[in-house]
């Protein structure tokens, strides 16, 4: 790679110092970095290349238009190979990546997530119901436990019954491995069955596998008609015909577990976090829900992606052939990286930054370069748009059937880090109560 002088300037301390913030404080450190070196900053982190945080929009856009062959994704996120396989198309890159992702995109359009409307209301309703209520809990083990079930019905078609009981403990048993700060060290994991958490983890993997691939062979052999996204997948063809083989099946079902539980699950720990801190909001929404409305909750969603993004960045794209970004050329051997909170905390962007406030989404549409919550261009998450029905409808079951209310001191839940995730320091405290009113349905 180029001198460091090639890339924009950023803090001096040495990998491990700046490893320690970036894993420990990333958002407080985001802010500083900012704050002294502008909105394009290097960080050099241990173990990989160079990252170029980047938040200027125009410069966003450039990353995310930039041609496939240019700038590689895929090797970005390849921390997360021991757990979604080789053949995830959050690996891939180029035209291997292209052809997945047609294979997916139609599981995920608009019709087929209508279709499952009525299974993800059914499963958020019937956990909901089972919540305890009265005393302060922690809201992010309830939502982690909902957005899995809802996973093994939607996506993987499991009916209630002991395989789904089996997967759901498998996979979770998986996640923990993948939130672990182990597994994002590329030298630890190549450490295999030496060290006993690894070990642990691929005698786990070894038997989820198992269980997925009986439940492929016998997906394949049902002739029901069904809207799950198992089965939709089974339905796709390459170019040439075929199907996707069982591997491609697994690597993607892990992808969509991995993209799709924790990530909506913390996603809506933070919706409850600002809303119980800012009582307006919170009022205005149950009434509408109340009212069977949907405005107010659909820019409620999208406010709280912008202000508390469970990622901070979009995934980094390692640069494998020159290329110019913002007036400035980028050699081989770093990678820019979009920051999603940092654009998202732009005052020149969004007045008032640090304000939760939907109303400025009744006001304005999200814009493609300045919202981006699921990262943008050809690597936007094929899943958006079932997170954001999700969303809706577990808002909705939960502020129907209970009062919410802040369950601790009433001070701000500081960020922490939870693998790539940043989640709620103390896990999204409130106090639920059983609302007696009955709302008037959702519309259809």
């Amino acid at each position: 790679m180029g001198a460091a002088s090639e890339l924009p300037k950023g803090p001096g301390a040495p990998r491990v110092w700046q490893s320690l913030a970036w894993q420990t404080r990333p958002i407080p450190y985001l802010e500083r970095c900012r704050a002294r070196y502008g909105k394009t900053f290097t960080l050099r982190l241990l173990g990989v290349d160079p990252f170029v945080m980047m938040s200027r929009p125009e410069d966003v856009k450039e990353v995310f238009t930039a041609p496939p062959e240019v700038l590689h994704p895929g090797e970005g996120a390849s921390i997360l190979l021991p757990v979604v396989g080789p053949n995830s198309i959050l690996l891939l890159d180029e035209e291997r990546h292209m052809t997945q992702r047609k294979l997916l995109l139609p599981a995920f359009h608009g019709e087929k997530m209508e279709a499952l409307r009525g299974l993800v209301t059914e499963t958020a309703e019937s956990e909901v119901d089972g919540w305890t209520t009265g005393a302060p809990v922690p809201l992010h083990p309830y939502m982690q436990s909902l957005t899995m079930e809802v996973i093994l019905r939607a996506v993987f078609g499991l009916e209630k019954g002991e395989r789904l009981d089996r997967l759901r403990g498998l996979l979770a048993r998986m996640l923990r491995f993948g939130m672990s700060p182990l597994s994002l060290i590329p030298q630890a994991q190549r450490l295999g069955r030496l060290h006993p958490t690894l070990a642990d983890f691929q005698r786990v993997r070894e038997q989820t596998d198992e269980e997925i691939r009986a439940l492929i062979d016998e997906r394949r052999r049902d002739d029901r008609d069904r809207d799950d996204v198992l089965s939709m997948l089974l339905l796709a063809r390459h170019e040439d015909g075929s199907p996707m083989s069982d591997l491609e099946l697994r690597d993607e079902l892990m992808t969509l577990l991995v993209a799709g539980h924790e990530t909506t699950a913390t996603e809506l720990s933070w919706a409850f976090e600002r809303l119980v801190r800012n009582p307006a909001s919170l009022g205005t929404l149950v009434s509408e829900v109340d009212a069977g409305g949907d405005e107010y909750l659909t820019a409620t969603i999208r406010e709280t992606l912008r202000r508390r993004p469970v990622l901070a960045i979009a995934a980094p794209r390692r640069v494998v052939a020159e290329t110019a970004i913002g007036g400035r050329t980028y050699p081989p051997g770093c990678h820019v990286v979009a920051n999603i909170y940092l654009v998202h905390h732009d005052p020149d962007i969004y007045p008032e930054p640090y304000a939760f406030r939907p109303e400025r989404f009744l006001e304005n549409e999200p814009g493609t370069y300045t919202w981006i919550p699921f990262g943008g261009g050809r690597r936007r998450c094929v899943g958006a748009s079932f997170a954001l029905l999700e969303m809706g409808i577990v808002l909705r079951a939960v502020l129907a059937r209970m009062e919410v209310r802040p369950g601790g001191d009433g001070a701000l839940e500081a960020h922490r880090r939870r693998s790539i995730t940043v989640v709620p320091g103390k896990g999204a405290k409130a106090i639920l109560t059983a609302r007696s009113k009955k709302p008037a349905p959702a519309p259809a």
